[in-house]
């Protein structure tokens, strides 16, 4: 793909969160519902948090242009392979004062809260959930996937709350109802695009060399009359998470509180989350390269055996012909691939040429494993293709150790109107939830956008 395709990939898809954000900001003004209004705001929220890293990614891309146009070609080094990054049973323990827990006194306060989560450019939103001061934690059932992610990435985890309004009404937007969502849009691409840039900006924070910030504190601003009925949300807290924190199982991850007592959509927040954090390399979950291969077996340099090779994950499995690797047949020889094997080349005498040693340990031992291939070439690209293997392994580290699973849960899940304690849930079996069944209002406010403004291209 060329710099022009790309660029035209990144425009089109600010061009479709341009859209996305004046559907969103226009049915905002016409919700007649306090949750139709929530998740709008939502919504409006998460186009201006893509738009920006969007634009930050079509800012590097330019840069790179530049330096290339200039002579300056970008490094050749290594890079390891992409993977998976997946976060699931996001909780957030909640430290109310006992006489409102326990005594159940003070005004009750509701609030809509929801996460955002940002690696890179991909960009995710939980379901919202109401919290009020009978619940002990913040529970999100959303199972949240991330393509395409290096090992260096960072997962920003933002949590934003809403204080909300008992007596929301939108009687008085009965009559601008009709205008709001007939109005045509009466403008050029680039109009809309600087318009989105600078209500993202807003919130965003830019950085003094020029790009966009991850930070975003409020919800995008509308007109005065607006703001003074829709609900706004505000960071709450928020972390980073990095490979370190990949790990099987649920783990407990520091939060940055970003909001003081006396805000109003302040919540008591213990300071910290639970989650399960786990990584997919791509290096683990898919076949690197096969071919026939011949391999030494024992001591004997005449005693050689054809196989075909298949390289995958921690093993190259060495079976009898393709039809067995088909078949799933037991391998005839494993050879352990790991992120301290050291793959070399050297001559294998007059009759094999070059020969490929793999030193690995197995058992508890050292073991080196000596291959040829039918042609030079072969050997090049299986010793380049073993060497890549190694350096992903020790680059995605932990996550190389075993292939993690990756549990593929609803994510607009209907949820319960009580939530247990985690205490009590990580303690003692969950028991059915009580209360009323909140409708899926994400799935009816996404319908209502594409139904405004259809896609383009």
């Amino acid at each position: 793909m060329n710099d022009n395709t790309q660029d035209e990939e990144v425009l089109k898809q600010i061009e479709r969160e341009v859209r996305m954000q004046e559907g969103a900001s226009k049915l905002l003004a016409a919700c007649s519902r306090r949750e139709q209004a929530l998740e709008a705001s939502k919504s409006l929220l998460t186009c201006n948090a893509r738009i920006l890293a969007l634009l930050s990614q079509l800012q590097g891309m330019r840069k790179a242009q530049i330096l290339q146009r200039a002579g300056r070609r970008p490094s050749e080094d290594k890079v390891p392979c992409l993977g998976k990054v997946a976060l699931s049973d996001l909780r957030i323990p909640l430290m109310w004062k006992d006489s409102e827990y326990f005594k159940n006194k003070g005004e009750l306060h509701r609030y809509a809260v929801f996460c955002l989560l940002q690696c890179g450019t991909e960009i995710h939103n939980t379901d919202l959930v109401m919290v009020d001061r009978t619940l002990t934690d913040i529970c999100f059932e959303d199972s949240l996937i991330f393509n395409e992610v290096g090992p260096g990435f960072q997962l920003r985890v933002e949590l934003y709350s809403s204080c909300v309004v008992e007596d929301f009404s939108s009687g008085a937007l009965g009559p601008r109802r009709v205008s709001c969502l007939g109005g045509s849009l009466g403008c050029s691409s680039g109009k809309r695009i600087r318009a989105a840039f600078e209500s993202a900006a807003f919130c965003g924070s830019i950085s003094s060399g020029g790009g966009f910030g991850p930070v975003r504190s409020a919800s995008p601003p509308l007109s005065p009359y607006l703001s003074t009925l829709r609900p706004k949300f505000n960071l709450l807290a928020h972390t980073t998470l990095r490979l370190e924190h990949v790990q099987e199982g649920f783990k407990t991850h520091d939060l940055s509180v970003a909001a003081t007592e006396d805000s109003p959509f302040w919540l008591p927040l213990y300071g910290n989350m639970c989650c399960r954090l786990v990584a997919q390399p791509l290096c683990m979950i898919q076949p690197v390269i096969s071919g026939q291969l011949k391999v030494k077996l024992g001591e004997d340099l005449n005693c050689w055996k054809n196989v075909y090779g298949t390289l995958r994950g921690q093993s190259l499995l060495c079976y009898q012909s393709p039809d067995n690797l088909e078949s799933e047949d037991k391998p005839l020889l494993v050879i352990p691939i790991k992120k301290d094997t050291l793959v070399c080349v050297s001559d294998g005498g007059p009759v094999h040429c070059k020969s490929i040693y793999v030193s690995t340990q197995h058992q508890g031992e050292d073991v080196t494993y000596m291959l040829t291939t039918p042609a030079p070439e072969d050997t090049q690209c299986w010793t380049e293709t073993l060497w890549q293997q190694v350096y992903n392994m020790s680059q995605w580290k932990q996550c190389c150790n075993h292939l993690m699973k990756i549990e593929k849960l609803n994510s607009r899940k209907l949820m319960t109107g009580k939530q247990g304690s985690l205490y009590h849930e990580i303690v003692t079996p969950s028991s059915p939830g009580e209360g009323l069944v909140a409708p899926d209002l994400s799935a009816e406010i996404r319908t209502l956008l594409s139904s405004y403004y259809k896609e383009s291209y």
